[in-house]
């Protein structure tokens, strides 16, 4: 029984405060599924989609569920946050996810496999080929696979594997006796990585224009070969779903790189929460699995196609018909930008340059880096790394610098999840050059998006001196999630603004104790109080009759005490209109509670990211630009920072497009209603969403 079941005898409770993290995770991901659902969009597009809940759900096992398994373990009696034990918390999510998977699944089968085939899109598996694909696949077998896989029989000395992390594996079942006498019944073959998990056939081989074959249609057909002299029953994919959570001993630790390094390769096999199986896997046998991977029965997801679904996403990229997908967009150009030229600073000095991603170009970001790398009157050039990208030419202009001999300072934050091998290695490439890399504060994420340039400037009779210009922004310097991603940049050479962000490099580089900022908020220290006081002061300016407003945009709301404030601005009658993307524990429209509070999520082309505080202010209009969600860990546990917008036209900039086009354009929005509930806005999907909106008023 649920903890928060009560006696029939018993008046109803009032409804909990907030709401539960996890459920609101699994909520986001069903507005996900809806736009693979939606006609409007691209087959290709809403594929994609497809493949971006089955992401989002393998990261949801290895990181939230895998937490919540190790917080039961340690403690039977822990809750979370709205009040549930942490047992029955497991039990609704296992509920609610084996709903979405199979919601998932059902619209593969019935909707996009369809769709994709009236397109010219088929996927041929092993019964349905003809005798001339049924040789094709058996020689690329042959070549391109066979050589590459490790049969394991189980026996004694054959003990049932460890597999990786979310790879492919197949359970072969088996009847008979090997070389050795021995009697063998199943064996395991785990598919490596490097083996692509889709494949084109020939196009002269199918009466589509496009057909393709799955690498687990190959292991069905073939995996006998693996086996020879046994009867193969049977060949299941089976997948596994670790806790992917990587410990460094904060106490312990005195090489930050190398103590991460050990810890990845222990991520591949961290303790099980999930298996997956393909449907029509035999029970016994599922059985095994479960037993050998030391779950129980609701861990096990038995699934009506590809169990690694995420893989389909290649697909988009191998289809070469742009109707399939969405029409290409190219981000405008910043108008009178000079380009990488010394006349960028000028432009800095003469106005601030507020970007917002992907409607505006990232191209001065990268310009303002590469002409630091190369201006002569440039000393030095300090910067925050938390995602970059394999390939990134924002990496090589700081190298560049570093070989031009300017003092390169960047912090590279080692800890980013699913990044921290990329970090490493871009850590090691920058040293090489001469940089200096800082790998953040252990305990402490480095988050914040800053990069500051130092230049000795001569500004007519007087003697040269230093300036410093300065680009914080909401999304990381990553070029290519800038152009599907949304976030505000802005480049200023405001000198207060400055010398917060050389403070925060100094507290980040150095050991100086924390200093209070002229402009900027910062976490841990000053964000959360300052962000309290902001929304205090808006219910005293409500509480004295005045107009009150707070508006908001941030991918996540979950800290109790930003909640608890905004249930009382609510109280207080401050007209507050928030934009969550994902999770949010704030139930807004309870009556006494929080009836002035909106809560909408905007799921569409692209992927929210930005965060802005709006507070009215009695007229002054306060609005913020920030890399940290309303969070603990952002709030609490990460360095963060967030930054006015003075620039009158920047301001209005921020105000129009980061908040006023998504309550006005409601097309791609939903609204939370008291019970937690998503729905669509009323008449909302027959008008245009923001996102078009946005691109739209960038053309000429």
């Amino acid at each position: 029984m649920l903890s928060q079941v009560h006696s029939p005898d018993m008046p109803d409770p009032l409804p909990p405060r907030l709401l539960n993290r996890e459920l609101g995770i699994l909520a986001f991901n069903r507005r996900v599924l809806a736009q693979a659902q939606d006609p409007a969009i691209p087959p290709l597009e809403r594929l994609r989609y497809l493949c971006i809940v089955s992401s989002n759900m393998d990261e949801f096992f290895e990181t939230r569920v895998a937490q919540l398994q190790d917080l039961l373990e340690h403690d039977v009696n822990s809750t979370t946050p709205d009040g549930l034990l942490v047992a029955d918390a497991l039990q609704l999510i296992a509920e609610d996810a084996h709903a979405l998977v199979r919601e998932k699944y059902r619209v593969l089968q019935d909707g996009i496999y369809p769709l994709l085939q009236s397109v010219g899109i088929r996927f041929a598996t092993s019964g349905q080929w003809t005798t001339a694909q049924q040789r094709w696949a058996r020689a690329y077998f042959e070549r391109e696979v066979l050589p590459v896989l490790t049969p394991i029989g189980l026996d004694p000395a054959h003990p049932f594997p460890k597999v990786l992390n979310k790879s492919l594996n197949f359970a072969v079942l088996l009847d008979g006796t090997d070389a050795f006498g021995r009697n063998v019944d199943l064996g395991i073959i785990q598919a490596p990585r490097a083996l692509p998990r889709v494949l084109a056939m020939p196009q002269e081989l199918g009466e589509h224009r496009y057909t393709f074959v799955l690498l687990s249609s190959l292991m069905q057909a073939f995996a006998g070969d693996l086996f020879p002299g046994l009867k193969v029953l049977g060949v299941h994919q089976f997948r596994v779903t670790r806790n992917s959570e990587l410990f460094v001993d904060d106490d312990e630790i005195t090489n930050l790189r190398t103590a991460l390094q050990g810890e990845l390769r222990a991520r591949h096999y961290g303790d099980a929460v999930r298996l997956e199986v393909a449907a029509g896997c035999p029970q016994a046998l599922v059985n095994r699995l479960l037993r050998e991977n030391g779950l129980k029965p609701e861990d096990c997801y038995q699934v009506d196609g590809p169990v690694n679904l995420v893989r389909l996403q290649a697909i988009v990229d191998m289809v070469a018909e742009p109707t399939l997908k969405y029409a290409p967009h190219t981000p405008a150009p910043l108008p009178h930008w000079p380009g990488a030229t010394p006349e960028l600073f000028e432009r800095i000095r003469a106005a601030d340059v507020l970007l917002h991603h992907p409607y505006d170009a990232f191209a001065p970001v990268v310009d303002l880096v590469r002409t630091a790398a190369r201006d002569p009157d440039v000393l030095a050039i300090k910067q925050t790394i938390y995602r970059a990208g394999t390939d990134s030419a924002l990496m090589e202009a700081l190298i560049e610098a570093a070989r031009n001999g300017k003092e390169v300072t960047v912090v590279l934050e080692l800890m980013a999840r699913l990044d921290e091998e990329t970090n490493i290695n871009w850590a090691a490439r920058l040293e090489a050059e001469g940089a200096h890399v800082v790998y953040g504060v252990v305990g402490f994420k480095c988050h914040a998006k800053m990069l500051m340039v130092v230049r000795r400037e001569k500004l007519g009779r007087r003697a040269p001196q230093l300036r410093r210009y300065v680009h914080v922004s909401t999304g990381n310097y990553h070029i290519r999630t800038a152009s599907h991603y949304t976030d505000f940049g802005l480049m200023t050479a405001d000198e207060a603004i400055c010398a917060d962000v050389n403070q925060v490099f100094l507290e980040i580089t150095g050991s100086s104790q924390f200093a209070p900022l002229r402009r900027l908020w910062q976490s841990p220290f000053s964000l959360l109080d300052n962000l309290l006081k902001a929304i205090r002061n808006e219910a005293r300016h409500a509480g004295a009759g005045k107009r009150a407003r707070i508006w908001a945009r941030v991918n996540a709301l979950l800290e109790p005490s930003v909640i608890e404030e905004l249930y009382k601005a609510s109280k207080a009658g401050v007209e507050i209109r928030l934009l969550v993307r994902g999770p949010c524990m704030l139930r807004p429209g309870v009556p006494g509670l929080s009836e002035n509070i909106r809560v909408r999520s905007v799921i569409g082309r692209f992927l929210e990211h930005s965060r802005v505080f709006y507070f009215f202010n009695d007229g002054k209009q306060d609005v913020w630009i920030s890399s940290a969600d309303w969070m603990e860990r952002n709030l609490f546990r990460r360095v963060e920072i967030a930054t006015p917008v003075l620039d009158p036209q920047a301001k209005a900039k921020v105000i129009a497009e980061g908040l006023k086009v998504h309550w006005r354009c409601p097309g791609n929005a939903w609204d939370m209603d008291a019970q937690g509930q998503w729905k669509r806005p009323r008449g909302g999907r027959t008008r245009c969403g923001s996102h078009q909106a946005l691109i739209d008023s960038r053309s000429p």
